[in-house]
């Protein structure tokens, strides 16, 4: 299991994936995280890791697998749910949601379960 404040931080990594998959963060966008934020007990740590990734301008292809791998890591998650509904709502913010946002947003659902069903094959190969 990962730390409650990893899985936030990757949560900001997330949300910067999301809001570059498009080539650029709109001012929109931030405000829009800013106002999801303000609602989020963890939101002021969550900020801080998107504008360190905004910052750093790090690949975004590269951040998203190592989300991938701090969330199969952590396991199910009912903070999971945030994560969909910032997504969603960051990627309306300029223009609604564009084909690369809308394709983040589907293959982190896809991307994760097909994790977490591997996960639970080998698990099962393991005891068998």
């Amino acid at each position: 299991m990962v730390s409650r404040e990893r899985l936030y931080q990757t949560f900001g990594e997330l949300l910067y994936v999301i809001a570059m998959s498009d080539g650029v963060i709109q001012k929109e966008e931030v405000e829009t995280l800013e106002e999801i934020l303000k609602g989020h007990p963890k939101g002021k740590d969550i900020k801080w890791s998107f504008d360190y990734e905004s910052n750093n301008q790090n690949d975004i292809e590269t951040l998203y697998k190592k989300i991938i791998e701090v969330f199969s890591d952590n396991g199910p998650d009912q903070e999971y749910d945030f994560m969909i509904y910032a997504l969603t709502k960051i990627a309306e913010a300029s223009k609604g949601i564009s084909v690369d946002e809308k394709e983040v947003i589907t293959n982190f659902s896809k991307d994760l379960l097909e994790r977490f069903i591997k996960d639970i094959e080998i698990i099962k190969e393991k005891y068998h």
